[in-house]
């Protein structure tokens, strides 16, 4: 059983890192460096850096800021945006990362997953699911979104990440287009859902708001990880906080000595 991993997520674009609200409306919150510099120092368990505009322009992933962050954290990196192929994957472990994040063009070429898999270890890959409520259309009342959200797949979330598990996907990062941004927090049907249908990790993402939001996805077997933004960015909760109080709720945390001292500075 995974320790549960608290998870600040850099949505990198241009250059910077943003963040919006249901994936629009995207403000200027730093520079992913340094922020990745902060979050380890934090204790922070891994990051997650998200080139959100690659696929949209048709482009990899910016290496080179990816390869500053992996030189500046001593945690896992999961990468994704605009990865299109194995030899994109190759060279963002290559450029640092510990985990490569496929989204749109796994949605495209399902072989890719199996490939991939296949080639590099399904410890390596994550699928990262944008789903959003349908239940017009799917039976399990959630659809799944590609190019950052902002193209229908016509894919039911459930069937596709059951899918994506059978290809080898070592994990899966769930993020609900209806609650991200919003602060009211993750989107517990959509994750108890996946949660049922595999056996792999799951990443919760989209919503977190305060330290209770955490614990209820926490919660939910196979959620071994929680992922979140602007609280991050903008110093609304610190990771150390954070990590104190699930301690107190039961849930074992990695407490690094750094960030038993920056928790004592919060209080």
């Amino acid at each position: 059983m995974l320790m549960p991993r608290i998870i600040p997520c850099l949505d990198v674009k241009q250059g910077r890192t943003v963040k919006g609200v249901n994936f629009k409306n995207l403000i200027d919150a730093g520079d992913p460096v340094e922020l990745a510099r902060s979050y380890d120092e934090q204790g922070a368990d891994e990051i997650v850096f998200l080139d959100i505009s690659a696929t949209l322009e048709a482009r990899e992933a910016m290496l080179s800021i990816v390869q500053a962050v992996a030189e500046q954290v001593f945690i896992p990196l999961t990468v994704g945006g605009g990865v299109r192929t194995e030899a994109d994957v190759q060279n963002l472990l290559s450029a640092g990362a510990d985990k490569v994040s496929i989204n749109s063009s796994a949605l495209a070429n399902p072989q890719l997953i199996s490939d991939a898999a296949m080639s590099f270890g399904s410890q390596c890959i994550t699928i990262a699911i944008d789903a959003g409520r349908d239940s017009d259309n799917h039976a399990s009342g959630f659809s799944v979104y590609s190019h950052g959200g902002s193209k229908h797949s016509g894919r039911d979330a459930l069937e596709w990440v059951k899918e994506a598990e059978e290809r080898g996907a070592g994990e899966i990062l769930a993020t609900s287009m209806d609650c991200d941004g919003k602060k009211t927090g993750f989107d517990l049907a959509l994750l108890t859902m996946i949660a049922k249908a595999v056996s792999i990790p799951i990443i919760a993402s989209g919503g977190a708001g305060e330290m209770e939001h955490f614990s209820q996805a926490l919660k939910i077997p196979n959620v071994t990880g929680v992922l979140a933004a602007s609280l991050f960015h903008y110093g609304e909760l610190a990771i150390p906080q954070l990590k104190a109080y699930l301690q107190e709720q039961g849930m074992p945390m990695r407490i690094t000595e750094e960030a038993t001292r920056q928790n004592s500075v919060v209080k």
